[in-house]
């Protein structure tokens, strides 16, 4: 009797280990099948972030996804929205800067390796005596470019001035400036000069601000901080704008022409982040931007 009691259990456990290991094995497996045939595709994520003084619409456009950021120029200067009624762009973000006076740029741009906008050619600022002694780091101010390199696009943030990497074609670029990360370049753009009392964009003071940046994966993440309509002296400084981007994952950054040409379009809807005195959107048009389409 007892060994019969014995060779009972022996037999049931033998069967709950069994059984134990088949539902361990179909439930470690499982996951990774359904992982791999529901994952979704990679898709523009927007969001937006409430900041001390400013609200801060932000745009991720994941790394090796079918959308690519590419710069626009527009031989009039043009609202965001009408950039995008020309271009049927998904997404849309200021960027350049330039001479509302004559509406020529004062910083390069590059579509399709062809230079389609130089500030060389601006008569207004080569012939300005108090930028002279500043030409030269004009000239070589940040840019946000994009490579082709063999099947993959890659983006990267560097001065005018550098070169481009081994068994890679500059496809496009646009210039602004300055770089926010790694480092703040005020001074070395020739934005601050703190000997002669200069700071061409208010850098520590609240404004509207537009800027870009890179990921460690490569994604792009594109940024519009809109002052609050509660008041007009609000926004977000060059400083804090660069520790931002940071939180929000860029290794690489840079500041994009700012206060009222502060514009962000997205899915059908503008955002405009200069205010006036009644709290009301400023709506400047622009000369350039970058471009958010399906490849």
């Amino acid at each position: 009797m007892n060994l019969n009691v014995r060779k009972i259990k022996i037999l049931s456990l033998g069967l709950i280990s069994l059984t134990i290991a088949l539902w361990f094995n179909w439930h470690s497996s499982t996951p990774l099948i359904s992982t791999v045939a529901s994952s979704p595709p990679k898709t523009i994520r927007y969001f937006e972030r409430t900041l001390p003084q400013g609200i801060a619409h932000i745009l991720l456009i994941p790394a090796n996804s079918k959308f690519l950021v590419t710069p626009a120029l527009s031989q009039k200067v043009a609202t965001v929205e009408e950039f995008a009624q020309k271009h049927r762009a998904v997404a849309i973000l200021n960027a350049g800067f330039f001479d509302p006076a004559n509406q020529k740029t004062t910083s390069y741009v590059v579509i399709q390796g062809k230079v389609v906008a130089d500030p060389k050619e601006n008569d207004r600022l080569v012939n300005n005596p108090n930028l002279k002694s500043y030409l030269s780091q004009i000239f070589n101010r940040t840019e946000f470019r994009r490579y082709s390199c063999g099947q993959t696009v890659r983006y990267d943030i560097v001065l005018h001035s550098a070169s481009q990497p081994a068994s890679c074609q500059l496809v496009d670029a646009i210039g602004a400036g300055p770089s926010l990360l790694p480092e703040l370049t005020l001074e070395k753009e020739g934005f601050v000069d703190n000997a002669n009392k200069r700071d061409a964009l208010g850098s520590k003071q609240p404004n509207a601000r537009t800027a870009v940046g890179i990921t460690r994966d490569g994604s792009v993440v594109l940024v519009m901080v809109a002052q609050k309509p509660s008041a007009s002296a609000n926004g977000i400084s060059l400083p804090a704008l660069a520790n931002f981007m940071k939180t929000l994952g860029a290794d690489k950054a840079m500041n994009l022409d700012g206060g009222s040409s502060s514009s962000l379009y997205y899915n059908g809807k503008a955002f405009y982040g200069k205010v006036d005195l009644e709290g009301n959107p400023i709506k400047r048009p622009v000369k350039s931007v970058l471009l958010v389409q399906e490849n």
